[in-house]
């Protein structure tokens, strides 16, 4: 621009297009080119550019480029590779630099082209995303649910440690709770578990617990294509936005709770932002999407999977793989099971008889010690090998009191002990544990000891026992008898 300027000021001035030409070194045409712009005009090509060595096989290369869109990307052509192809199946002679700036041109258009999108309030759209995390000190991979409203550019974030369909479901139960209020539609991905089929005419077959998910909430469900994730782009935007900004550094939190709690913070805090495009925060527009929302039912749905199975010879019953204990009582009897994201429950009839934390592992085996019990009172043979028992750690206090009850009283004293936890069926360990730390201090070695000694614990009283005429029951009172009523039960004898 400053030699433009000195050329056309010369050139006003009286310098010819010959002496102006000479003096900034420059040829006359550039001088005439100079006075008919006021600005550089720039270049711009008018043929099409010439590629003699490499004409001859564009169509190869448009043909590999053409079956690419239909690979998975990282087992898609590269510049490099086409440029050995054409050398060793074609006979190509050209350079590298030839092949790789025509393939960068055809890739440029052959990118997709969208439309920008315009959102109506009081719909959603839903997705999953992974990142790692540290739960209890286990470094894991977490799956987090996000909810997205696109049109207030709200949000809702909820970790779990799968993405089953009781996980999809629950994340929506407790995203409308955070919002207080239920979108009209929800835009889904084709995720197995809530599609379970593609129907030809491109409607869904939804699977069972999804489907009365929707019924229970009255939403209208819609998917995207297949394997177009742009369909539904703003949830898409947020999942990246979470796992930058939520889990950048690698979150350590004690309990899944802990780390779902604050994550709900984070996007209530983000309420507050004002985003690109907009004057009003994301909060005061979330206000207007709510209004075209629609209210909560009266209760929740139950975000659950359902099944049946039967109860097998070792008091176990199998759900997702794993292995979970009922009470032996249950022992061959048909049951059934909820699935939740956190535990399952068994019952039987009307009645649920146990609950256990749910296991993500495959093949495992659950057990609470307490159902076997019963079983192992009466084959106490079995207590140091009982599998249920291996990994039950006890106060200090019990180890104590069953090695004092064999050594008094040898085979009925191990009986005596499964009786003892056995009242764990009915009594806090906190309660039962205190109940033997004082038949140990006041030493009432003994099962009808500790019963009682956790009864007073429970009940607030003092413990009543005589230990000087049997250590191990409640004193009791008895009333002594006189001779002169002995002797009238005699007088009256005689006389009869």
């Amino acid at each position: 621009m400053d030699l433009y300027l000195k050329v056309r000021l010369a050139r006003r001035g009286g310098m010819s297009e010959r002496e102006a030409a000479g003096h900034f070194g420059i040829s006359r045409a550039s001088v005439k080119k100079m006075m008919m712009f006021s600005v550089p005009p720039g270049y711009q090509r008018t043929a099409q550019i010439k590629r003699p060595k490499l004409d001859g096989f564009t169509g190869f290369i448009d043909e590999w480029m053409q079956d690419d869109l239909n690979r998975p990307r990282k087992q898609r052509h590269t510049a490099k590779r086409i440029f050995e192809r054409l050398c060793d199946e074609h006979q190509f002679q050209g350079g590298y630099t030839t092949v790789k700036n025509y393939v960068r041109e055809q890739g440029r258009r052959s990118r997709e082209m969208f439309v920008p999108l315009a959102h109506a309030p009081g719909h959603a759209q839903a997705d999953f995303g992974e990142a790692l995390v540290v739960i209890g000190g286990v470094e894991q991979k977490a799956y987090f649910f996000a909810l997205d409203l696109p049109y207030s550019d709200a949000c809702f974030v909820r970790a779990y440690p799968a993405a089953v369909s009781e996980a999809w479901v629950d994340g929506h139960v407790h995203a409308f709770a955070f919002f207080g209020r239920v979108p009209q539609s929800v835009l889904y991905d084709n995720d197995r578990c809530l599609v379970a089929k593609i129907l030809p005419d491109g409607s869904r077959k939804r699977t069972k617990l999804f489907s009365g998910f929707l019924s229970h909430y009255f939403i209208h469900d819609r998917y995207g294509r297949p394997g177009k994730g742009n369909d539904k782009g703003a949830v898409e935007g947020l999942v990246g936005y979470a796992r930058r900004n939520f889990m950048v550094p690698i979150p350590h939190f004690a309990t899944w709770e802990a780390f779902n709690t604050w994550l709900e913070e984070q996007c209530r805090k983000r309420q507050s932002d004002v985003l690109r495009g907009h004057s009003d925060s994301i909060g005061q527009r979330l206000v207007r999407d709510l209004d075209a929302m629609m209210d909560l039912p009266a209760s929740p749905f139950d975000a659950c999977d359902q099944a049946n199975g039967q109860v097998n010879s070792q008091s176990l019953v199998r759900y997702k793989t794993n292995d979970y204990s009922v009470p032996v009582a249950y022992g061959h009897r048909d049951v059934w099971l909820r699935g939740y994201v956190d535990q399952v429950v068994i019952g039987c009839g009307g009645e649920v008889i146990a609950r256990h934390s749910r296991c993500w592992d495959r093949e495992d085996m659950v057990f609470d010690p307490v159902h076997y019990l019963p079983l192992l009172e009466q084959k106490t043979g079995a207590l140091d090998q009982a599998a249920p028992l291996v990994e039950w750690e006890l106060p200090e206090e019990f180890v104590t009191l069953r090695r004092l009850m064999e050594a008094r009283m040898i085979k009925a004293g191990r009986r005596e002990y499964v009786q003892v936890l056995r009242l764990l069926e009915t009594f806090e360990m906190a309660d039962l544990q205190v109940a033997v730390k004082n038949a140990l201090r006041m030493g009432a070695i003994g099962f009808d000891a500790v019963k009682h000694l956790v009864l007073c614990q429970v009940e607030k009283r003092p413990p009543k026992l005589d230990l000087d005429v049997y250590p191990y029951l409640p004193k009791a009172n008895v009333g002594t008898t006189s001779a002169a009523s002995y002797m009238s039960l005699m007088k009256r004898g005689q006389a009869a």
